[in-house]
């Protein structure tokens, strides 16, 4: 089954055709008919004997795209002058960059910003370090540290290839929670060498966001940094999607009925993500989970388990099934993959409880097409943007850290990260929940706030904040320094 064409796969078309009726209607059909979508059509020059239009196409990939370019080279009397991937372009000289929060227009202003007047403010924060909340960028700013060892579903491609990637989650932590992020591409993969990279670095940052390191290491560098550092340390891949998975559930069972206590889950992939997700679905109440990795399902006693995987033998599948996928999946309700494309079948479906729940969040392609599952799957969810019900990590992170740094805390727990998964969950009202809406959009404004104010909140109680009142903040009383 095709994929559908996407914006990830966008190219724009710098066309000269004859200026004459019907020959941009060749051109359009002719994209169509080679499975292209046409977006924006727009005039670059028109008249006399020619004309030129750039023509925006989405593709499925990067041999689609090529294919729809070559069937317009192929009509007669067009000249395809110009090829622009829009991906690419939006890369040219990186996504982010630095702005100053002030201009300096005289020398005062330069006195007081840099030497000599800075030298005071350096002071006070020696002899009280708090104060470099107030004082610096530490506020509100968040390292994005990356080996570059599991990027999205391209695996080890190395710090330098992971760059685009942290650029983005930067994007993304200042537009939808206004966190000053900044990407940290380590050059190593040695664990011990990338814990003490990080608390070197770590007196310049209000939180450490951890990203796409390869487990089982990315546990033990999370496992240290959180004991060693007194910031919040995060490592997104798991906790984040575990909170929008678990959001994503408390929608999905006010329409199944079915409760947390009585479900059996079904994991397909069993590395950091499936391990948080699996965590806090149980923390929530699910008491029925069995994990499958490549090797089939994980089970007390199998033999040469990592230290993630014996924990879940440990801790998950109670009857201890062994086999298959298909084997576990029989009367579940719900499955959880976090693995490779088309694992689940229609089979496995149809074995599956009444309104099976379905989480197929394999990326670019998911565990199982939701044209495959529909009519016979009650929710079906996947992690991309062209389906509904995306179950994407951005409405966890930015809104998270927004509200760790609000109140300073100390590190991010148990029970802010539950905070954060119900608010999601509650950010739709209960009578517009639907099969096709268990999730809002990462464009919905309400999400951000809504889990920052709960986090803030879960940490207070859960004593981890230093800062507690939500007055304005002033640190103008210096004189002494």
């Amino acid at each position: 089954m095709e994929a559908i064409p996407s914006a990830s796969y966008s190219t724009t078309l710098r066309i000269e055709f004859p200026h004459r009726a019907g020959a941009l209607g060749q051109i359009l059909i002719t994209v169509g008919e080679a499975g292209g979508m046409v977006g924006a059509v727009d005039i670059v020059r028109a008249g006399g004997e020619t004309s030129v239009r750039d023509v925006t196409v989405n593709a499925r990939d990067s041999e689609h795209a090529q294919s729809v370019v070559r069937a317009v080279e192929e009509l007669p009397d067009v000249r395809v002058v110009n090829i622009s991937d829009r991906t690419f372009l939006m890369h040219l000289g990186g996504k982010i960059e630095v702005n100053s929060k002030m201009q300096l227009r005289t020398r005062d202003d330069l006195s007081m910003a840099y030497t000599p007047g800075v030298a005071r403010v350096c002071r006070a924060i020696h002899q009280s370090p708090e104060r470099a909340f107030n004082l610096t960028i530490k506020r509100n700013t968040v390292a994005v540290v990356s080996d570059g060892t599991a990027v999205l579903g391209l695996g080890d491609i190395g710090p330098r290839a992971a760059m685009p990637v942290m650029e983005g989650k930067a994007m993304l932590f200042k537009e939808f929670a206004d966190v000053d992020a900044f990407p940290i591409c380590l050059d190593t993969k040695d664990t011990d060498e990338i814990v003490e990279t990080v608390k070197r670095i770590a007196p310049g940052f209000g939180g450490i966001n951890l990203e796409d390191i390869s487990a089982p290491r990315c546990f033990e560098i999370e496992e240290r940094l959180k004991r060693e550092l007194d910031i919040p340390v995060f490592h997104d891949d798991q906790h984040g999607t575990a909170v929008v998975v678990l959001a994503a559930l408390i929608n999905s069972l006010k329409i199944t009925g079915k409760k947390m206590g009585e479900l059996k889950a079904v994991f397909s992939g069993v590395g950091a993500a499936g391990v948080a997700c699996a965590k806090i679905i149980m923390a929530a109440g699910v008491e029925n989970v069995v994990g499958c990795d490549s090797r089939g399902v994980v089970y007390k006693g199998r033999e040469n388990l990592d230290a993630a995987k014996s924990w879940f033998a440990g801790n998950t599948n109670p009857e201890n099934i062994e086999g298959s996928l298909a084997d576990a999946v029989k009367g579940a309700d719900l499955f959880i993959g976090l693995s490779v494309p088309n694992v689940l079948t229609v089979e496995h479906l149809d074995s599956m409880n009444d309104d099976p729940i379905i989480f197929a969040m394999a990326n670019p392609d998911p565990e199982i097409r939701p044209e495959a599952a529909y009519g016979h799957a009650r929710i079906i969810a996947t992690g991309r943007s062209d389906y509904p019900n995306q179950i994407n990590n951005v409405l966890c992170f930015p809104g998270i850290f927004r509200g760790a740094l609000d109140i300073r805390a100390h590190e991010i727990t148990e029970e802010m990260k539950l905070a954060a998964a119900n608010a999601i969950a509650n950010v739709i009202p209960e009578d517009s929940v639907a099969p096709d809406y268990i999730i809002p959009s990462v464009f919905d404004e309400r999400v951000a706030p809504a889990v920052a104010d709960a986090v803030a909140e879960a940490g207070k109680k859960a004593g981890t904040a230093r800062r507690i009142s939500d007055k304005p903040e002033t640190d103008f009383d210096a004189t002494k320094f």
